[in-house]
């Protein structure tokens, strides 16, 4: 009975573990085959029949079957063989032949049919810039095998893309249609129907009774619910609450009726959408566990959650939470310490006994503080790399934990080797003398991240990328350092037009960031100029015509000698402009001109300081500047508006910046105090500057005067990358002599967007948005020509960052602005200051710089100028209007 039972069973195992168009075929020998009494045979050779793009080769390697060896047929042999071909997916039918077989050897032929191989695809029932999304997640390629596998994974990929976005009941067909002009081919018709973007109506939260429900849904940073703004949909039972409360004189239920018609009636949503994405909720309810310890429950825990139907529209989702107790600290012994006491370290890690207990404070307060100083940092910036603090809770007491910290210092660490990686076209020597780690020195955390920031700030590389390696040796007490950088352009194109002298006025200009003076004359350096010393060449033009032209050269050298940061600058710049007057204004005789001619010279010499830190930098110049005036009076308040006058100062600044990146900082500070000043001529001129018969052309020949400025801006992080910028600015012109009076030259222009001016007195052009160009100055509607002594503005700016790709960083921003400007202190009043208030985007591009558009609205009304505020558009180029 088990002789007949076995090849029976044999042959029902085979049609049952193989698919139904898998077979064995015993071709013209089946009478050498029995079924009841299996054969061994040794495998004399083996055919591929059926396939055109696949090799003979591979295909015998997988079927498993190899020639010389030797198979029970029938048996598991040929079985398995076939099994492992319908895995590789490839075939839509399988079948296994003896072709012969001759003495003890056997043939056998594999037949085989190809799936079909992709000719091309079609989407539909999306928009073009979707599809070619869709296109780079599928990844199709024209020759691929259209396998079940790959039908799904396109499907699945597109289902993923649509729910990601919102979509959860996306519906997608895909059709395969052969392809008449290529044998074996199909074309994939791919249609997608998304129906309708499921939002989160509601999400309700259950078991909570210290937090509320809003500062849990707080907590959940990308699962929001959907904002609504229905101001009549409670009204009425807002009125009949109302009336009971007011009755009965209830004033804190007067408050709670209204906070409960806020809540049901109004859900502002503007930064972030309310779409269900399933990874992101469970990163939320891992948010939510977190804002729990952080109150002291360390125990709390997401109970259960579900999801249910509103609408074909919306879902809901609930969240049942077990907040547990709230726990404290208790007693906190430190374990290990030598180098430092217990108070010392209490005194840093700023956690008392009864505090409430947040595990994420005492990490933070122990390893990496980013607002301030913490343990490991004391250790770290001592040379102690291998320095380790592990909290360990000893005790549970009730609600009280009490703590060992238990800190291993190890030994100092001296730094070995620093390395740069990725600097492909700054030299060696710009970057090395950047760094603040040294080899020999003893390692500190404070030094990496200082150097960080400088490289950053040197705007060569992507300051998002910058990465630091550091690999200890704990056998010698040594360590090395690895700065890895990616280079990014920092040369800048300014290609622009502007309204002024009654026509456009074209301006190029080219700032090369990273130039190299020495390799002028190698051409091999040339990308397309000479790079890699870090120095800054500037070429400006401007003009509108032969009537007009401005141009200016500058040249930075940041590390003059080459051994100590101390820059030298040189700059040149020329600007001369000729018109008939009554062409354009209609004012003098017909045959007059006016002209004007103004050329400077200016060098600077820089320092960075180590005192009071070595975040400051002493910025010293001599200026030469001479102006050359004809027929002028009508811009210029200087006589009747003809002469040579000639200006030589001397400007100091000292500013400190300690901001964390040159294109959007995130912390930190910009400040600085500047003096300029001119030789006071008229204290040994001999002149009686009182007297009438001193003419204008005499009083101000050599100008002289005292300028004071101030600036400061502060950044602060408020979460994430929402950053507020706080800004102030203060300037000030004086005079050394009464008699002689302010000097007409170099006075401020308050108003528009800072770019707008004629740069024939020195006037220094200060942006002020929501108002017209240069408005906001003394008498400025009924006499062009003064401009004002003492100005101050403030600025606050929310900024949000849209892309901080470094090929194009793009920010928006709100803001709200003051100032004025004022012709002496005898009309100063600092709180007396126009007010505006509005929105913007700047995008930087490597090639132009920070570009920027703002919209603003002006609040106050300007004397004289009706128009001059209300709705206003701006547009900056390189944070002028800042």
């Amino acid at each position: 009975m088990k002789k007949i039972l076995a090849p029976i069973l044999l042959i029902l195992l085979f049609f049952i573990v193989n698919p139904t168009k898998s077979q064995i075929s015993l071709g013209g020998n089946s009478t050498q085959i029995s079924y009841s009494k299996p054969l061994e045979y040794e495998i004399g050779g083996i055919k591929i029949e059926g396939i055109k793009y696949l090799d003979n080769n591979v295909l015998i390697m997988l079927s498993g079957l190899n020639v010389g060896e030797s198979i029970t047929v029938p048996g598991e042999d040929i079985t398995g063989a076939i099994r492992k071909l319908w895995k590789q997916g490839l075939f839509s039918d399988v079948k296994i032949s003896v072709n012969r077989i001759i003495g003890g050897k056997i043939f056998l032929t594999i037949s085989l049919k190809e799936r079909p191989r992709l000719s091309k695809y079609k989407l539909t029932g999306m928009k073009k810039s979707q599809a070619d999304d869709i296109r780079e997640n599928i990844n199709l390629t024209t020759g691929d095998v259209v396998t079940d596998n790959l039908l799904m994974r396109t499907r699945e990929n597109i289902k993923k893309y649509y729910t990601d976005k919102g979509y959860l009941n996306a519906d997608i067909e895909i059709k395969e249609i052969p392809d008449t002009t290529r044998l074996n081919n199909v074309i994939l018709h791919i249609d997608v129907d998304k129906n309708n973007r499921i939002r989160i109506a509601e999400i309700n939260i259950y078991g909570n009774k210290h937090l509320s429900a809003d500062q849990i849904k707080s907590a959940m940073k990308e699962t929001k619910e959907e904002g609504m703004f229905q101001p009549f949909s409670h009204v009425d039972s807002l009125l009949i609450h109302l009336f009971k409360s007011t009755t009965s004189f209830n004033l804190y239920g007067i408050v709670d009726d209204f906070q409960e018609y806020f809540v049901d009636s109004y859900k502002i949503r503007i930064f972030k959408g309310s779409k269900y994405i399933k990874t992101e909720f469970e990163e939320d309810k891992a948010g939510i566990i977190h804002k729990y310890n952080q109150k002291g429950y360390r125990d709390a825990r997401i109970v259960k959650d579900s999801i249910f139907k509103e609408n074909d529209r919306a879902i809901g989702l609930d969240l049942w939470v077990d907040e547990g107790n709230r726990y404290y600290f208790g007693e906190i012994e430190w374990i290990g310490n030598t180098k430092y006491s217990d108070k010392e370290l209490n005194n840093i890690l700023k956690i008392r006994k009864g505090d409430i207990y947040n595990k994420e404070l005492l990490e933070t307060n122990l390893s990496f503080n980013p607002n301030g100083f913490d343990v490991s940092s004391l250790y770290l910036d001592d040379g102690y790399l291998f320095f380790q603090a592990n909290p360990v809770e000893v005790k549970v007491e009730n609600d009280t934990i009490h703590l060992e910290i238990r800190i291993h210092e190890g030994d100092q660490a001296i730094i070995n080797s620093v390395t740069v990686k990725g600097n492909t076209q700054t030299n060696d020597h710009v970057v090395y003398r950047e760094l603040y780690t040294k080899p020999g020195q003893l390692f500190s955390r404070a030094d990496i991240i200082r150097t960080q920031r400088q490289l950053a700030n040197l705007r060569y590389f992507n300051a998002e990328t910058l990465g630091i390696d550091y690999t200890p040796n704990p056998q010698d007490g040594t360590v090395d350092i690895i700065y890895e950088v990616e280079e990014t352009s920092s040369d800048q194109i300014e290609l622009s037009g502007g309204w002024g002298y009654g026509r456009i006025v074209g301006t190029l200009g080219l700032s090369f960031n990273n130039f190299s003076l020495r390799n002028i004359f190698n051409f091999k350096t040339y990308r397309p100029i000479p790079t890699g010393d870090g120095q800054k060449l500037g070429l400006r033009f401007q003009t509108y015509g032969k009537g007009y032209f401005n141009y200016n050269i500058s040249f930075t050298e940041p590390w003059l000698g080459g051994k100590k940061p101390n820059s030298f600058t040189f700059s040149f710049y020329q600007s001369f402009y000729s018109s008939e007057i009554n062409d354009y204004y209609n004012q003098l005789d017909d045959n007059q001109y006016s002209k004007f001619k103004n050329t400077g010279v200016s060098i600077g010499l820089g320092k960075r300081l180590t005192w009071p830190d070595d975040w400051f930098t002493l910025m010293q110049s001599i200026n030469l500047q001479h102006y050359d005036l004809q027929n002028y009076g009508y811009y210029i308040n200087v006589g009747d508006g003809n002469g040579s006058f000639f200006n030589i100062s001397y400007a100091i600044t000292l500013a400190r910046k300690s901001t964390d990146s040159p294109l959007y900082p995130r912390t930190g500070s910009d400040l600085s105090i500047g003096l300029e000043i001119t030789p006071p001529y008229s204290w040994f001129s001999g002149i009686d500057y009182s007297s009438p018969d001193v003419s204008d052309n005499e009083k101000y020949k050599w100008i002289e005067y005292h300028k004071w400025s101030a600036k400061a801006g502060f950044y602060t992080n408020i979460i994430d990358d929402l950053v507020l910028v706080s800004k102030f600015q203060f300037g000030f012109l004086g005079s050394y002599n009464k008699k002689l009076g302010l000097t007409p030259f170099e006075r401020y222009y308050l108003g528009g967007d800072g770019l707008y001016g004629y740069n024939v007195d020195g006037r220094e052009v200060i942006a002020m948005r929501g108002y017209q160009n240069e408005s906001i100055t003394p008498n400025y509607a009924y006499d062009h020509n003064i401009g004002g002594t003492i100005y101050d503005k403030f600025t606050f700016e929310l900024r949000y960052p849209l892309s901080l790709n470094p090929t194009a960083t793009i920010y928006a921003l709100t803001y709200l602005e003051a100032g004025n400007d004022w012709s002496g202190f005898e009309t100063f009043n600092p709180f007396a200051v126009y007010k505006s208030a509005g929105i913007g985007i700047r995008v930087f591009l490597p090639m132009f710089g920070m570009l920027g558009l703002d919209w603003g609205y002006g609040f106050d009304e300007i004397p004289g100028m009706p128009d001059a505020n209300g709705s206003q558009f701006h547009f900056s180029i390189n944070n002028s209007i800042d």
